[in-house]
């Protein structure tokens, strides 16, 4: 069996070379093979002209694909999951918030429980998370409330970014939202099929805005809408 590891990628040229390693060292259980493909989003800070200069003679199951406009995490995304052959898919971001040495965590409720849909969470007992920003969490609070009350589910961390799906489940589903709204979609969308969802904790290394950090409340407004919406 094999896992598709999707990493969307915009402007992160500090980072992306980082992130590619630690997920190639990342030792998976369940004789899971990886599949790695990144989507850069039309990067304007050297990021694609750090991934066109990879040398992938010796790596076949890393794909490269290139958006020709900024369409945003989502749209990412969904050019991604296009080219998506393992039986399993997870959102790997670029920017070191998330460490792949959780992927086996994140499996373990698939393969072992039955789970179509495991969600990390950065507020359950797991590793070390930095201590950041306060609004933030309320934020993200309210916005995981208003899902949970939409969906029936009883989440922690709805925006959480790491989110492994079977392949099967997530591309039953039609995706709409170019940007962060893709977070709170694909968990009513999925969650109004019926899919079994977990959750785990995760450690979380976040960033601040000096550090490129992107999210703002115009997405948080947008998140708000998407729950709405779907």
């Amino acid at each position: 069996m094999k896992l598709s590891i999707l990493i969307p990628v915009y402007n992160e040229k500090n980072t992306i070379n980082l992130i590619l390693q630690k997920v190639l060292d990342t030792k998976l259980n369940y004789e899971l093979k990886k599949e790695i493909i990144i989507v850069d989003d039309f990067s304007n800070d050297g990021t694609r002209e750090i991934l066109k200069g990879l040398d992938l003679s010796s790596n076949e199951n890393i794909k490269l694909l290139f958006h020709d406009i900024n369409s945003g995490k989502g749209s990412a995304i969904q050019t991604g999951l296009k080219a998506v052959t393992g039986e399993f898919t997870i959102i790997q971001d670029a920017d070191l918030e998330y460490d792949p040495n959780d992927y086996n965590k994140l499996l373990h409720p698939i393969i072992n429980q039955g789970a179509d849909v495991v969600y990390g969470s950065r507020f359950v007992g797991a590793g070390s998370t930095r201590v950041l920003f306060f609004w933030h969490r309320i934020a993200n609070g309210i916005l995981t409330l208003l899902s949970n009350m939409k969906s029936n589910l009883n989440l922690t961390d709805m925006e959480c970014g790491y989110k492994i799906f079977k392949t099967s489940a997530i591309t039953s589903i039609k995706l709409k939202e170019k940007r962060f709204g893709f977070e709170p979609e694909v968990t009513l969308k999925l969650a109004k099929q019926g899919f079994s969802f977990y959750e785990v904790g995760i450690s979380y290394n976040g960033r601040n805005y000096d550090q490129g950090k992107k999210i703002g409340i115009k997405d948080a407004f947008a998140a708000l809408f998407c729950i709405l919406k779907y």
